[in-house]
């Protein structure tokens, strides 16, 4: 990054304003553009292939029947002119939606009670044990030794597969924690055995989409 930066003349101390100028791109530009442009998979992305991992969480990923790709929402600010139509302009700051999982609920309610001590340990909604408990589990945390924080988070990916069932590309999540857990309305009057669903949502630092390229061509 600071080779490009250096490349370009952009200091890292430069504003969102002088960073957007159009840079001059080397090579082809047409034939950049002409590439881009074409789609080399003809199929359809399949809302049923993916996997959800959640380190900190896998019995509540396990049984995960639906997730999100959360929304991004870049901010805008107005420009005012002497025209008679002010003009947007993009702003500087990225909003990322929540993550969303939908899971069904085991017998035990083990998955469920799994995000509950969770967000009661970041809550300690009684006593500071609750959030000590959390801190001193590292289960599905990487080298908890390198931990210099508040040990509460976790890391997840969203796996997703294509029309062949293989990995196509994965989505990482940062830092994320749950803050919402959906409730279990218990009815007797049903005619029919349905299974409990319940939604977390979690909040996190970033995500980034990349490319998996399992299977060698």
């Amino acid at each position: 990054m600071a080779r490009n930066l250096r490349r370009t003349g952009i200091r890292s101390t430069s504003t969102a304003a002088q960073v957007r100028i159009r840079q001059p791109i080397r090579g082809n530009t047409l034939f950049r553009k002409t590439k881009l442009k074409q789609i080399q998979d003809r199929n359809f992305l399949q809302p049923s292939g993916f996997q959800m991992i959640i380190s900190r969480a896998p019995k509540v990923a396990y049984f995960g029947n639906a997730v999100n790709i959360p929304d991004l929402l870049l901010g805008t600010t107005i420009q005012p002119t002497q025209a008679l139509k002010n003009l947007p302009q993009p702003g500087e700051i990225i909003e990322f939606g929540d993550l969303t999982l939908r899971f069904l609920v085991d017998e035990n309610m083990e998955n469920y009670i799994e995000v509950q001590n969770w967000i009661r340990g970041i809550g300690f909604p009684e006593t500071l044990e609750q959030i000590y408990d959390l801190q001193d589990n590292t289960e599905g945390v990487a080298r908890p030794d390198l931990q210099n924080s508040m040990n509460i988070y976790s890391d997840g990916t969203l796996i997703v597969y294509d029309s062949l069932s293989n990995p196509n590309f994965k989505i990482h999540f940062e830092n994320i924690f749950p803050y919402s857990l959906s409730t279990l309305q218990f009815d007797a009057t049903l005619p029919d055995t349905e299974y409990f669903t319940a939604e977390v949502s979690f909040k996190y630092d970033i995500y980034n989409i990349e490319a998996v390229g399992c299977c060698p061509s």
